[in-house]
């Protein structure tokens, strides 16, 4: 079983041929709303992937609230935990260019009444067989005192450090997987004042024993991480991307669905890349997510993901 704590939105999302310089407009070629939200993507993602999941955060009683948990409501996640609070529902404003690369502005809305009582709820709830997954799109906090409370129980707990904020070096000292790309992974390195000459160095200079994990996404390259003091590096399948919105929710939700079902970090990771790169082969944070039948395929050689 996986909770996951953290975000909801409703993503409005602008293509053009390019990013507008600073006081530039410039003419784009296509609108389109959908769901996301880091911990509801992630949440999702974790369903797709085969887990049981439960999604604890809020939405706010505007018109996007019911359209922000359709995709989640349809893959069966338990949203029990999910409350409605007076304001608006988180907002994310996303502008994609013609090479899949995104710029997002993000407005938290009811994401800001995600409460540490909230966080020791769901704790309370879940066993030590459990995981919790959680990104920082929720008050400070609420996710520390969920890191805190997962520890005492020695529940597993992922932090996805994203997006980044000064807080980060901090929690990331309190999860057991902690999970980067490589612009979040050099601010951690550079607020911890490491400078070593490798990426290898630096997660193990940040690894703070052992029983830690810390992933570093790399994109096209593909992903490395420490896990039990052992350096891995796997690449990603070659694909012409559509756009990368929700790769690395994607990510983080089928590497915690497959270490929660008892795959060795390796195959959870690996499984986790191809997931990630397929989610690049479609627009939208949510729709793109690809069922787990699908990421067999391409692990199994079955189907190859779009070639570049």
């Amino acid at each position: 079983m996986i909770t996951v704590l953290g975000s909801i939105n409703m993503d409005l999302i602008a293509k053009t041929e390019r990013f507008p310089e600073p006081g530039e407009t410039v003419v784009g070629v296509e609108f389109m709303t959908s769901p996301g939200g880091k911990g509801a993507n992630q949440a999702l993602a974790a369903r797709r992937a085969g887990a049981e999941v439960s999604l604890v955060g809020a939405i706010g009683i505007d018109k996007f609230s019911k359209d922000s948990l359709d995709l989640l409501t349809r893959a069966g996640v338990d949203l029990a935990q999910t409350k409605v609070v007076n304001g608006s529902t988180g907002i994310a404003h996303i502008l994609t260019d013609k090479d899949g690369e995104n710029a997002i502005v993000a407005i938290p809305g009811a994401n800001t009444a995600v409460y540490a009582l909230d966080a020791k709820s769901a704790i309370e709830k879940i066993s030590k067989e459990d995981s919790i997954v959680m990104q920082l799109e929720v008050p400070t906090e609420t996710i520390e005192t969920a890191l805190v409370e997962a520890k005492r129980k020695e529940v597993r707990s992922f932090l996805n450090i994203a997006p980044y904020n000064t807080n980060a070096m901090r929690l990331s000292r309190l999860a057991d997987v902690v999970v980067a790309n490589e612009i979040e992974f050099k601010r951690l390195c550079d607020d911890n004042e490491i400078s070593c000459d490798t990426r290898e160095a630096a997660m193990k200079h940040l690894c703070i024993d052992d029983d830690q994990s810390i992933v570093v996404t790399l994109g096209a390259k593909g992903v490395m991480a420490i896990h039990n003091g052992e350096l891995i590096h796997l690449k990603a399948p070659k694909i012409d991307p559509v756009d990368t919105v929700g790769a690395g929710d994607t990510f983080c939700g089928y590497l915690a669905a497959g270490l929660d079902a008892g795959i060795p970090f390796q195959g959870a990771l690996q499984r986790a890349t191809i997931a990630g790169s397929l989610a690049c082969l479609a627009s939208g944070a949510q729709s793109s997510i690809p069922i787990a039948k699908d990421v067999r395929a391409v692990l199994a050689g079955e189907s190859k993901p779009i070639v570049q």
